[in-house]
């Protein structure tokens, strides 16, 4: 993997390949890594990915060339973020502890895909990212570089001692950034650090960091406060095959979406309109650090909501109880960014075969932030309604109750006695 993946720069004379191809966002973080890296010698190309942020591509570009990147390429990969990424975690149905659907987790190992895929083209020998050490994006855009090329040379500026002296934080980038004439929009009196994609916006850093402090609603972007929701619930179907969503529908005004981004486009929208989606929560970073996050996810809940409600139905109940037991795991694997080895091929391959037949309409209701199922159908459905009535006998012995009961009672019955011998030796 080389030296320079453990934090240290080598000398400009002892480098052959000078190419280093930077996951550029172009804030304020990486377009000071951008002249950093320039000013000490690599020939520095810059890789932007589309995965649905609201950015304006051509004049990041323009500022990456101002700054002195030798080029910079920009890619769409919002189709394959939702396809390959979005619904295999909501097939999963996973969700960081229990709160976060995991919106950046999913994005940066796309991410560092295609950045090494510009790599390669390129014959670059170095790829760096501006995440920084205490956080998850590190481990995330590394582990994925070292899964698909174990060759590649890793320059991470903020593990680097030089970069260090000369950085101690945010204040520093913002200074750094004056000095050298690099426009950015954070500013030392409102630092926060965003990350958007199409599955969520996060918001976190500057006065964030104080979990016991209520944000402000400015803070919010993606969607409305519920309470200015609009008054009237937006009712929608929400279709799947094998666990996968393949349309949605308005029954408020019709609309319809089949195409897999459209799809999540629109539930994105309708979220939004609604104020779906929100969460303020502290987390576990991986490396053992609490951190407290923001995130506004108003798509993705809609449809999480919607496939397990359609597993409800659907799926078989052992089915689901080991599924459920290995949904944490995946979640988790994840967030600390295992996208690309083994053990996710493994779960990826079972969630797959446990979404088989995964399939129906649920109807939800969309009303100031909450989202409820109210119906759903399916042509594999389980649910018996013969089995299940109160008011009919339908195919079910109720006798035979009686003998399920005697024998699961049987180990409750031998601890009762066992406790009634042990309290009367004490009694003794």
């Amino acid at each position: 993997m080389g030296d320079e993946s453990e934090g240290e720069i080598l000398p400009t004379k002892d480098i052959e390949n000078k190419k280093v191809v930077l996951a550029y966002s172009g804030g304020l973080d990486t377009s000071c890594i951008l002249k950093w890296l320039i000013d000490r010698g690599y020939e520095v190309i810059c890789f932007m990915a589309d995965v649905g942020q609201q950015e304006d591509f051509q004049a990041a570009e323009q500022k990456a060339m101002k700054i002195g990147a030798k080029k910079v390429v920009i890619k769409d990969v919002r189709r394959e973020f939702v396809t390959d990424y979005i619904f295999p975690a909501i097939r999963a149905n996973a969700i960081y502890e229990n709160r976060y659907l995991l919106g950046t987790s999913l994005a940066r190992p796309l991410i560092a895909k295609h950045q090494m895929m510009v790599a390669e083209q390129e014959g670059a020998a170095y790829v760096a990212h501006g995440a920084t050490g205490k956080g998850n994006d590190q481990v995330r855009f590394e582990l994925t570089y070292y899964a698909i090329n174990p060759d590649i040379k890793v320059l991470s500026p903020w593990k680097m001692p030089e970069f260090l002296e000369q950085f101690k934080g945010r204040d520093d980038l913002i200074a750094y950034a004056k000095e050298k004439g690099i426009p950015v929009s954070a500013t030392i009196s409102k630092p926060y650090s965003e990350d958007e994609n199409l599955m969520h916006i996060s918001h976190e850093a500057g006065i964030l960091e104080n979990p016991g402090l209520v944000p402000d609603e400015s803070v919010y972007s993606r969607t409305v406060n519920p309470k200015d929701a609009p008054d009237k619930s937006t009712w929608l179907e929400i279709h799947f095959k094998d666990g996968t969503p393949v349309k949605i529908v308005n029954k408020n005004d019709g609309t319809a979406k089949t195409d897999p981004l459209e799809l999540f486009m629109y539930a994105n929208k309708i979220g939004a309109e609604n104020g779906v989606g929100r969460v303020d929560m502290v987390e576990n970073r991986f490396v053992g650090i609490k951190s407290r996050g923001l995130y506004e996810t108003p798509g993705g809940t809609i449809l999480m909501v919607a496939h397990r409600d359609i597993e409800s139905i659907a799926m078989d109940r052992e089915v689901m109880r080991l599924r459920d037991m290995l949904t944490p795991r995946y979640a988790e694997l994840i967030y600390n960014g295992f996208w690309f080895s083994p053990e996710m091929e493994f779960l990826t391959a079972a969630f797959n075969k446990s979404q088989e037949y995964i399939d129906g309409v649920v109807t939800l209701e969309i009303y100031k932030g909450n989202v409820w199922t109210r119906a759903r159908t399916s042509p594999t459905s389980l649910y018996d309604e013969d089995l299940g009535s109160m008011h009919k006998a339908g195919g079910f012995d109720q006798k035979d109750s009686v003998g399920f009961i005697k024998i699961n009672a049987i180990r409750l019955m031998a601890h009762r006695k066992i406790l009634d011998k042990l309290s009367k030796r004490k009694e003794k």
